[in-house]
C-alpha cells in the first residue's frame, strides 16, 4: 500500500489532504465562443471557491456509438481552440488522445493528457503520453480490476513521467448499463497515485438509445457525492449550457447551471473527509 502523493496541475495540487480539484467541460469542442464562455463561468466558479481547475473537453472523439456521431473540430481547429482556452482564460487544460502519434501535438496545446477508459490498456498510447513530460490521467476501463491500472500507471511511469492521475468512471454492469464500486477509489490511491471520481460517465447507459449512449442525469449530484466521501481527490464533469442541445452525451453532462451548487457541496465534503483523515 503507497499514499498517494499530491501532484502539481497548472500551479494547483491534486492529491490527499488538498482541496478538492474539479476537471470540468463540455464532452466534446463545439462553438468557440461558446467554449470560451464555459471556461470562464467553470473557472469563476472554482475560483471562488478556492478550488484548483482544469478545463475539459475533446476536440476529436473516437469512441463512439454511430459512425455518424458528431467527433469534433478535428485536431488543427480543436487543439488550436483548448490552446486560446488555456492562455485566454488562464487555466489548466486537459483532452482525450487515441493513439501514439497524437501525444507529442496535443501536449503542445493542454496541461494533461488523457487516456480514454478503452484505451488504458494500450502500450504504445501510455508510453507516447508519458515521453511527453504532461500530466497523464487514465481512464479505468469498465471492464478493469481496480489494482490492474497499476500496470497502466507502470507504462506511463515507466518513460519518466510521475505526474498520474487514475480516474474511475464505472464498471459494465450487463449490458447498457453502469455500476460504480466505490471501493475502487481506495484501491487506486493505494497504488501510489491521486484519484478522479468521474461522476458523469457514470451515469452513461452505452448504446441505450440505439444511435447513441444515454444516461440518467438526475443521479450525477448522488454519484458525486459518494465519490467525493469515499475520498476522490478530483472530480470530474461534464458540463453544457443546455445539455439537450449537445453535440455528444447530451443525456450525461451536467447542465452549467447546477455547476457551481454542487461543486460548493462537494468541497465540503472533501474538507469534511480531509479533516477525518488527517
Amino acid at each position: 500500500m503507497e499514499t498517494a502523493a499530491p501532484i502539481g496541475i497548472g500551479g494547483q495540487e491534486v492529491g490527499r489532504g488538498r482541496p478538492l480539484y474539479v476537471i470540468a467541460g463540455p464532452c466534446v469542442l463545439e462553438d468557440p465562443d461558446e467554449m470560451l464562455l464555459v471556461a470562464e463561468r467553470l473557472a469563476a466558479a472554482c475560483r471562488t471557491l478556492g478550488l484548483g481547475y482544469c478545463f475539459k473537453s475533446s476536440y476529436l472523439k473516437d469512441n463512439r456509438t454511430s459512425g455518424a456521431s458528431f467527433r469534433g473540430p478535428g485536431p488543427q481547429e480543436g487543439l488550436a481552440l483548448l490552446d486560446r482556452i488555456r492562455r485566454e482564460v488562464g487555466v489548466a487544460v486537459v483532452t482525450d488522445v487515441h493513439g501514439p502519434e497524437d501525444c507529442a501535438d496535443a501536449a503542445a496545446a493542454v496541461d494533461v493528457l488523457q487516456i480514454p477508459a478503452f484505451l488504458c490498456r494500450q502500450t504504445s498510447l501510455l508510453e507516447a503520453a508519458g515521453r511527453t513530460r504532461r500530466a497523464v490521467n487514465i481512464k479505468k476501463g469498465q471492464f478493469l480490476a481496480p489494482a490492474d491500472l497499476a500496470h497502466a500507471a507502470a507504462k506511463v511511469a515507466g518513460q519518466g513521467c510521475d505526474r498520474i492521475l487514475l480516474t474511475e468512471r464505472g464498471s459494465f454492469f450487463g449490458y447498457r448499463d453502469l455500476v460504480v464500486d466505490f471501493r475502487s477509489i481506495k484501491l487506486m490511491q493505494d497504488l501510489g497515485r491521486p484519484v478522479v471520481f468521474d461522476a458523469t460517465h457514470s451515469v452513461q447507459m452505452p448504446g441505450s438509445t440505439g444511435t447513441a449512449t444515454g444516461g440518467k442525469r438526475e443521479f450525477i449530484p448522488l454519484l458525486a457525492g459518494c465519490g467525493v466521501t469515499a475520498g476522490a481527490d478530483a472530480i470530474f464533469l461534464e458540463v453544457h449550457p443546455e445539455p439537450a442541445r449537445a453535440f455528444c452525451d447530451a443525456a450525461s453532462q451536467l447542465p452549467l447551471a447546477e455547476f457551481a451548487p454542487l461543486v460548493r457541496r462537494l468541497a465540503r465534503l472533501r474538507e469534511l473527509h480531509n479533516e477525518e483523515t488527517a
